[in-house]
This record gives C-alpha cells, structure tokens and sequence, in this order.
C-alpha cells in the first residue's frame, strides 16, 4: 500500500470542538494540513484565470479563510509570483493580480493540472471526520420507523425488520413481485437517517484532486434543520472546504457496471469524480435491480460488504496507485427476482436482513387506493372498487401491489381530461385504465359491455 501523505496536525484540530459539526476555521496554512505550495497554485490559477480579483472573492472561490489567504498571499508576493493591484481603505478592500512571471508559472500549473477549483482537505481528515460522524449519528427508533411509514401499510413484521436492520446499521436485501415498492420503500429509509453531515468539497491523495461533494446527492439542510444548527455568535466559524449536509442517500440501477464503482477522471476539470460508496458515506447506498447490473449479483454483494464489514473502500489512481478510502454507510439491496436464483447460500448469509416485500392486504389496498383518490381529486365510489378487486384483480390473478393505485388513479385522470369531463370511478372507467395498463390480448376495449359489480 503506498504512503501518499504525512500526517497532518488537521485531524487534531477535529477534536477541538467535538460538539461541533463543521471542523474548526483553519488559521493559518499549517492548520489546513496542505502544502503550501498547493495553495500557491490554486490561487494562481484563479487569478490567471480570472484577472485582478478581490480578497473576499478569492475566499469564495477558494473556500479558504481570509488568515490563509494573506499568509500565502504574502509569500506570493515576497517571490514576485502576485502582487497589490489595489488597496482600498479597510484591510479586506485589497484587490491582488499576477506579475508577469507569475502569469507564467500559472500557465504551466495550469497545463500540467487544470484544477483550480475549491482547496481540498487531506484524506487523512476525510477519515477522521467520517469516522466522528458515524458516532455522532442518532439512531432510528421504532417511533420514527411508524411516522416514517405511518401511510404506507407495512405488515408489522416487515416494518419490525426493517427498524431493526436500520438500528443495527446492518445491510438488507429487500425483495418481492414488481410493483410492490420496494424501490420507494428502500429510499424512504433515508427519511430514518437523522442529523447533518459534513461533505468535503474534494480531497487530495499524493498530488491529485478528488471531488467528493455533489449537489445533486447531498442536498443543503431543511429550514428547520438550518435554525437549528445556525451558530452562536462567540462560536469559532467552520472551516469552508466543507458544506453542512442532509445525510445522503444514493441509489444505483440497473445500468451500473463494475467501473463505475472507482474513481472516474475528469481531464476537463483535471480532477477525479467520486464513486457513489464514497459520496454515499454516513449516509444510505441503495442498489436497486440487483440481478440487472453487467457485474455479476454475488461479486456486486461481496464488494459492497467486504467494504462495509472492513469500513473501507480501495481505490485506484491512474498510474496503478491504490488506497482505502472510508466506507461507512448503510447498505440496501432491492431485487424482483427470487434470491436463490441470484445469490447462493454462503453469499445470502452475508447479508444482515432479507425482507420480503409483498402485496397488500385488501384493506390495505381500499385505504391507499382511496387516498389516491384524493390526492388527484377524484370522487370516490366504493361499489367501482370492488369491481376492481374482485373482477379485475381477481379475475387477472394479479396481486394487490402497492404501484397499482396511484397508476390506475391517474389512467382515469388522463382519459377524463382528454374527454373534457370530471375525473370519477366507475366499473367502465377502472377497466379502460385497466386495459391500458396491461397487454392481455384478453382484455375487452367495447365501451359498449357493462361490466358486473360483484
């Protein structure tokens, strides 16, 4: 295993302020745990890039505080690399440019590595502050479990299950007919993970950039989450190369092959983009489809778990370099085939919980399909419904999943609206969205049969 870097007095600072969820301001560039000259760099690249630019901006950009900023600064222009293109009245009121030699040795950083985005923090930090969040993670009770999915008609020993697996952070294989939720139901497990978390902007390993944060996976705090973490004014800000996170949760589909799980290369940006186990880090990793994916469904297992069981993930950079990177999450495998034909015994024990997830009870199914009806404002009729159990469902032999109400639902929404007419139940209504749904060369298309009400 290669080396690539010293330890860094960074990590210490994590512990300065154990109750806090942003690591401590850096203040000066050893606190940062970089080399100095990788800041020269970034900044020289910002000006090249950007012209003449003002001390606040820079900090925007950077993410670096303003008393890292003047300490490299000021190196910068002790060596005639930047110099004071403008000084106004207050000390932030300072605009700094490139000199000529400057603008050449930013021209050369440039080529040799186009990054010039936010500055990143040490792998080492990485680890520590994923490994401080997972303790720092409040764990789902059983209350929270029955207000997550008061609406969503789980049999009792399901949601004991899942509560369960979720409280012991253990993985789950959730399987079942599809249509029967397991999808929806995998990524309302996210609702369970409570808290926030800190997300670096990127990383460095050895001499490259890895951006980690994602705003389409890690969204920013609710309002209510917000008011409640807003610091006090005599508490130390947080350092910027980090952004205050819901817990993420990431799902992968069918269309995932075996590389998208490393480091993927971004020549444009001269960086790497993070896998999803690593952005899904003290957060939820869902694979869905599990059977579909080109790699095979055991190998998929036994990866994600060997890297949940030993808490780390190895990683290449190009040129054959490997290194683990944290791997702390909770881990949730969905599939529509039976988990014999996929996994094999020995490979089935490694999973913590299979839960079936199944079709509903009939009064289940009355009371989600009823409460569709209401959500899309159509008039109820329960003389319609019965018809639809006992005639469609039954008479088709399909079971009452959980998908069917709110598609059957908006089919009688979509044939009103295109008659110009309200949207209401009926015997002949619920079979025309029916027949749409399904291709049965059985199925009637005469509006002219009524149908039995049973």
């Amino acid at each position: 295993m290669l080396a690539l870097e010293p330890p860094s007095p960074y990590a210490r600072l994590l512990d300065a302020e154990p109750e806090s969820l942003l690591p401590p301001q850096p203040k000066s560039v050893r606190d940062t745990g970089l080399p100095q000259q990788l800041i020269v760099e970034l900044i020289a690249k910002a000006l090249y890039l950007g012209g003449k630019c003002h001390l606040p901006v820079l900090t925007t950009r950077l993410h670096l505080s303003i008393n890292v900023l003047r300490e490299v600064l000021d190196f910068m222009v002790a060596e005639h690399v930047a110099e004071v293109a403008w000084r106004g009245d207050s000390d932030l009121d300072v605009q700094y440019q490139l000199t000529g030699a400057g603008k050449q040795r930013a021209s050369a950083w440039l080529e040799r590595s186009p990054y010039a985005g936010a500055a990143p923090v040490t792998l080492e930090a990485y680890r520590a502050m994923v490994e401080r969040q997972v303790l720092q993670a409040p764990q789902p009770a059983a209350d929270d479990l029955a207000a997550e999915f008061a609406d969503d008609f789980l049999a009792p020993p399901v949601q004991r299950m899942l509560g369960a697996a979720m409280h012991a952070g253990r993985s789950m294989l959730l399987y079942g007919p599809s249509g029967g939720g397991k999808s929806l139901l995998a990524r309302r497990l996210g609702g369970l993970l409570q808290g926030l978390v800190a997300v670096p902007h990127a990383l460095v390993v050895g001499q490259d950039i890895v951006q980690v944060y994602d705003a389409a996976v890690h969204r920013a705090p609710s309002p209510r989450q917000a008011r409640m973490v807003q610091p006090s004014p005599e508490r130390r800000s947080g350092d910027p190369r980090w952004v205050l996170c819901q817990r993420p949760v990431v799902a992968l589909d069918g269309a995932l092959e075996a590389q998208m799980l490393d480091l993927q290369p971004d020549a444009a940006n001269g960086c790497y983009c993070a896998p999803p186990q690593l952005k899904a880090n003290n957060g939820l990793l869902i694979v869905d489809d599990l059977g579909r994916q080109r790699v095979p469904a055991a190998e998929l297992l036994n990866r994600f778990v060997q890297a949940l069981e030993t808490g780390r993930s190895v990683l290449s950079l190009a040129g054959g370099y490997h290194f683990p990177a944290p791997c702390r999450l909770r881990l949730v495998f969905a599939t529509s085939q039976t988990p014999s034909s996929l996994l094999d015994e020995a490979a089935l024990r490694r999973v913590g919980y299979k839960i079936p997830v199944g079709a509903l009870s009939a009064a289940s199914y009355r009371t989600l399909f009823r409460q569709q009806c209401i959500s899309m404002g159509v008039a109820y009729d329960e003389a319609a419904l019965r018809y639809l159990l006992d005639e469609l469902h039954a008479g088709a032999g399909l079971p009452l999943l959980a998908c069917y109400p709110r598609e059957i639902v908006g089919r009688v929404v979509d044939f009103a609206a295109y008659l110009g007419e309200p949207a209401r139940l009926s015997p002949a209504s619920l079979e025309q969205a029916w027949v749409s749904m399904f291709a049965d060369e059985g199925a009637r298309v005469d509006d002219d049969v009524e149908p039995r009400i049973a």
